[in-house]
This record gives structure tokens, sequence and C-alpha cells, in this order.
């Protein structure tokens, strides 16, 4: 029962968060010294809230003594795949996550769900091939593409921990 009181609320402040999600000019401007041009693109590309919850995770990050530039960058950049997703097929997401999966697959016969639904399933992936199209390191395209398992030993746990308390 808490397991489940803290799952919701988790929800609720993610959802919360989506809706009033925010980078301000001098956070963005603190990222170019350390982010290549391409980098950058991809993270101007990036919905607000992915953009926000990007550079919370790298907060985290830094938070837990992680200075390399691939792994902060992997933090920042790791949800770039969720595209312009919106906030109703990521509800019907966590719904899916939490009650399960048949939720999202019934909402994906609604229409306009369907290819959203599917980017966010496949967004590590999705994301990971930007990367790697957009030149990004091989250690930093796999932190992002394993970001659900890692398999990065030293830094992979870290990662998903700071995601999924962001």
């Amino acid at each position: 029962m808490v397991a489940a009181a803290r799952w919701w609320a988790t929800k609720a402040r993610q959802f919360g968060g989506h809706l009033v999600a925010r980078v301000r000019p001098g956070e963005r401007a603190q990222l170019r010294p350390w982010l290549t041009p391409a980098e950058l693109a991809i993270f101007d590309a990036m919905h607000v809230a992915d953009r926000r919850h990007g550079l919370d995770v790298v907060r985290r990050l830094r938070q837990a003594g992680v200075t390399e530039r691939d792994v902060l960058a992997a933090g920042l950049l790791h949800d770039c795949g969720k595209a312009d997703t919106g906030v109703l097929p990521r509800v019907v997401w966590s719904l899916g996550q939490g009650v399960g999966r048949w939720v999202p697959s019934t909402a994906a016969h609604l229409r306009g769900l369907a290819a959203p639904l599917d980017r966010l399933a496949r967004h590590a992936d999705l994301s990971a091939d930007l990367l790697a199209a957009a030149g990004c390191p091989e250690r930093m395209v796999d932190l992002v593409r394993y970001q659900d398992a890692p398999r990065d030993p030293r830094y992979g746990a870290l990662l998903k921990d700071a995601d999924e308390a962001s």
C-alpha cells in the first residue's frame, strides 16, 4: 500500500512538473561550454519538460560526484527521443506502468495516441539513435540506450537513479 501511494505521489509530482516546466536562459547558457553544437541542437529540439528533467538529472548526477562530461551529457539528453510527446500520452504511459500494459495498448486505438505511445515505448533506442547520428561518443550512446537496464558498471545505475528521482 505504501509503495502504491509513493508511486502515485511521484506521478502526480511529475505531471505537475510537466505542466509548469521551464528552462531559464541562464541555465541554457551554462550548457554552451560543455556541449557540442550538435548536442546543444538536440537539447533545443527537446520538449521543454524533457529539457527541464534533463537539467534536473544533471544536477543530481553532479550531487552524486559525477564530473565526466559524457555521463552528464547522457543525463541531459537521455529523453530526446520522446520528441514533442505531450502530457496525455505520458499520463497514459505512466498508468500503463502502474496499472498494467493494457492501458496504453487500449489507448493506442484512440486517434492520435498510437505514435506518441510508440515513441514512449521506444524512447531509449530513439534517443540513443539520435545521439549516435549526431556523432556523440559511444559510451554516451550506450548509457542512453540502456537507461532502463544499465550495463555501464560505473555510471549506469547512477544515471537510472538520477532519472527516477527527478
